[in-house]
């Protein structure tokens, strides 16, 4: 097998438990998963797991500065916002705490891909109509690649979830892989 290098060698998984790899084995984790599948197309591309289980986008941007002083880092894809949802956190200050860490990243010569996400109406129409537009409003602004929903195809679906429905499973972990590879692989 050849391995091809390019000029992504090392990504960062900057979310909460969605990246983390909650209530999974490490084997099943997201960036394992993620690195093994790059691997077996031929791609050698370090992938890190910098997410963290429960955080909040102002949990993230509390550690963004030293997650992301690791030297080489090229891409960071940012998943952060399904705890500021759950708590009905404004979405002002979720905007505000994503757009600060998209400008640390960016100050480190980092890029960043957007994984967003869609709130449900529990909060109410108002609050899932001002959530839903920070991702797409951050990655224009900021000319960001955006994966509009980081759980399509595994949201709602028992069977890619856990028993809490919320976190994904072993075959929810690898649809979502897959997401990001795609969007990986078109910044190569």
């Amino acid at each position: 097998m050849t391995i091809k290098v390019y000029a992504i060698e090392k990504v960062v998984l900057f979310g909460d438990s969605l990246m983390a790899g909650y209530g999974l084995s490490n084997e099943h984790h997201l960036s394992v998963v993620l690195k093994e599948s790059l691997i077996a197309d031929g791609f050698k591309i370090e992938v890190i797991n910098g997410s963290v289980s429960g955080s909040t986008s102002a949990g993230g941007l509390n550690r963004a500065e030293w997650t992301l002083s690791e030297s080489d880092i090229d891409l960071m894809i940012l998943g952060l916002g399904a705890n500021d949802m759950l708590r009905g956190i404004n979405p002002k200050e979720t905007k505000k705490n994503l757009e600060q860490i998209i400008k640390i990243a960016q100050d480190k010569n980092i890029e960043v891909v957007l994984a967003g996400l869609i709130a449900p109406t529990s909060h109410g129409f108002k609050y899932k109509k001002n959530f839903d537009k920070i991702y797409p409003d951050l990655s224009k602004k900021y000319k960001l690649t955006l994966i509009p929903f980081l759980l399509e195809g595994v949201a709602l679906k028992p069977k890619y979830n856990l028993s809490d429905g919320m976190h994904p499973n072993e075959k929810g972990t690898i649809i979502i892989s897959n997401t990001l590879k795609k969007a990986i692989l078109n910044k190569l």
